[in-house]
């Protein structure tokens, strides 16, 4: 089972070491290698997936990777049905965005560029879904930064891609120096950096973080608030838009973005200790990092879902859309909802894929026009685009039978056994969902075309459509899968035992939740009907100006960073520099410098080469010291 692991892990990094070395000048050869590297690791997945069977994992052994003093780190890998779950996930929707981008990008001057760089990135994914402790899971953490780092700027002769690729790397920066101070917590009160055994310590003892308890799981949540792009680090994601389409929906869909989730999940043994707190924030004593964590999940859900209301970049609009979907999944990871939350991951993952995928074929069609109200009338001339986006924003808004309904009741149902508040914000939020998406709907695919492009549109390319065609499965069907029931499997004797049981089920198990969700969507189309249907004009700015500017600049959160920084950041920069001019460079190093270069010149006035004037000196300092000492 090692080899296996290890050959999934190590197939895309040789091809993109292949590609960079060997194959730079012959794109078509890159993207076949990249192609086929993708879908051996997902073939070898099925066979780990089918070898693991009935077992809850499979124990594997860990090879010493490093050692110094007290810090011990194995090379492992962890085989459970939570890491086969992502590397179905990651490998399957990863091999159709690769199909798609050797469509979408052909011509493109940096075409094996992007594929070794699609590679890379799917090994450092790979590396984070195997990764059996925290030094191993950090490790690749930042490669997944490197990579997206890449991909985001890899059309850099655009300053606005060179701009988003920094702000991106940045912004997780912040969020990863969070996580690695969490790592380095947690090693030095438990001595140990090993999943298994900080687990076991926690559950033989839940007390033995002591006071420091809820700042370890506060650290660790950083490095999801970072990749996870959550409240207040969430700016960078929508900026990623300004990569290439396949980027766009490798980043949103089933990779990085999700790695925050898989993380929570993975390492959630951490917020099963006693949530004590230092002294110095003894104020939060009785609120427990999960509240915390239910908290801002719920907060960017909402956030993202209003800003997604007047965004006109149909790239954009989807990007706020992954933050608000992510924000879901935070939220139920933070009400202990954890196979809630990778419920909800593993179905979005199809249907947010499709969803870009989609939105890249009309960009295709549209030769590059990202803007939704320079379309229209694009239903008739994509059928295969239409209908697919079609069933991914049914499934995005919850609509039954499709997948996303099944996974929104499920954090749902957690939301509102734990805190109907934000079971509140979860139904406002499915509303504000299925309003932006049908607003979109309705301006790209309907009403009369508004540009030369959009009167000119015709379907896609094979190889872009097939991707479309694919993912629309899972996008109708992964409902039914029991996804859940794999993470967490139920009773024999709660299994459903026919198909109607199965798709009956929310409604048996929480009619309320379900009932709520369906009102939701059918609220939101309605609304969604009456403003954008066959309409050429944006109804809601022009009745509510000032708060469609304020959803439309993204409530001014850059602009905000920006003052803060100038407030902060630029000060103490001029505050620094002045100490190193005029303190440190003027009073110390000059200093010493002028003392040295005076006594110098005085010194020299002495130098004249007269045997006579030295003969005085000698005999005046003679007579110095002679007065000296006899007086």
């Amino acid at each position: 089972m090692e080899i296996l692991a290890l050959l999934i892990l190590l197939i895309p990094l040789f091809a993109a070491a292949f590609i960079t070395l060997f194959t730079r000048r012959n794109p078509g050869s890159s993207a076949l290698i990249s192609i086929f590297a993708c879908a051996a690791s997902f073939l070898l997945s099925l066979i780990v997936y089918a070898r693991l069977g009935d077992a809850q994992a499979i124990e594997t052994e860990g090879i010493k990777w490093l050692s110094v003093g007290a810090l011990n780190v194995e090379l492992g890998f962890i085989i459970d049905r939570l890491s086969v779950l992502m590397l179905l996930i990651v490998t399957g929707v990863g091999l159709m965005i690769h199909i798609y981008s050797s469509g979408y990008m052909k011509g493109d001057p940096g075409y094996s560029r992007f594929f070794a760089s699609l590679s890379l990135f799917t090994f450092s994914m790979l590396g984070i879904v195997f990764a059996s402790n925290f030094f191993q899971m950090f490790v690749f953490w930042e490669l997944v930064g490197l990579s997206s780092y890449l991909l985001i700027g890899f059309w850099f002769e655009k300053p606005s891609a060179a701009d988003a690729c920094k702000k991106a790397f940045i912004t997780n920066r912040i969020g990863d120096f969070g996580f690695l101070l969490g790592i380095i917590l947690l090693w030095s009160i438990l001595g140990s950096v090993q999943f298994r055994e900080i687990a076991a310590n926690i559950k033989t003892n839940p007390g033995v973080l002591g006071s420091l308890g809820g700042l370890a799981g506060l650290l660790v949540f950083f490095g999801a608030m970072g990749k996870s792009a959550q409240f207040p680090l969430h700016v960078w994601l929508p900026d990623a838009m300004e990569g290439p389409t396949p980027v766009s929906a490798l980043i949103h869909a089933a990779t990085m973005v999700a790695a925050g989730v898989y993380m929570l999940t993975r390492v959630f043994f951490v917020y099963t200790a006693v949530p004590h707190w230092p002294n110095w924030l003894a104020f939060m004593e009785g609120v427990s990092p999960l509240n915390i964590i239910g908290w801002i999940g719920g907060f960017t859900a909402l956030l993202a879902a209003l800003i997604a209301v007047q965004q006109n970049d149909i790239k954009r609009i989807l990007a706020y859309s992954t933050l608000s979907q992510l924000g879901y999944m935070i939220m139920a990871v933070g009400m202990a909802g954890t196979t809630a939350a990778m419920y909800h991951l593993s179905t979005h993952a199809f249907f947010k894929a499709l969803l870009f995928l989609g939105s890249g074929s009309v960009i295709h069609a549209m030769h590059h026009e990202q803007d939704i109200w320079q379309m229209g009338a694009l239903k008739k001339k994509m059928p295969v685009t239409f209908w697919t986006f079609l069933f991914a924003t049914l499934a995005l808004s919850g609509v039954w039978p499709l997948s996303g309904f099944y996974s929104k009741d499920e954090v749902l149902y957690s939301a509102l056994n734990s805190n109907p508040v934000l079971f509140g914000v979860g139904v406002l939020v499915a509303v504000l969902t299925t309003f932006y998406m049908f607003r979109l709907i309705f301006v790209v695919f309907y009403s009369s075309a508004r540009s030369e492009g959009a009167a000119h549109a015709h379907e896609s390319p094979p190889a872009m459509v097939l991707p479309l065609v694919v993912l629309a499965i899972p996008t109708l069907l992964a409902g039914l899968w029991g996804i859940d029931s794999y993470l967490v499997p139920a009773p024999e004797s709660e299994h459903a035992r026919d198909l109607f049981s199965v798709l009956a089920a929310p409604f048996s198990h929480a009619p309320l939740v379900a009932i709520f969700g369906l009102g939701a969507v059918l609220f939101g189309f309605s609304l969604a009907y009456g403003l954008y249907y066959n309409q050429s004009r944006d109804v809601l700015a022009e009745t509510a100006p000032w708060l469609s500017r304020a959803m439309r600049n993204r409530f001014y959160f850059d602009e905000l960073y920006s003052w803060l920084i100038a407030l902060t950041h630029e000060n103490l920069a001029r505050l620094a520099n002045a100490i190193d001019r005029w303190i440190i460079g003027g009073l110390v190093v000059k200093g010493v410098h002028g003392t040295t270069e005076l006594a110098g010149r005085v010194l020299r006035l002495a130098q004249t080469g007269n045997l006579q004037t030295y003969a005085f000196i000698l005999v005046l300092g003679i007579t110095v010291l002679l007065f000296v000492f006899f007086r």
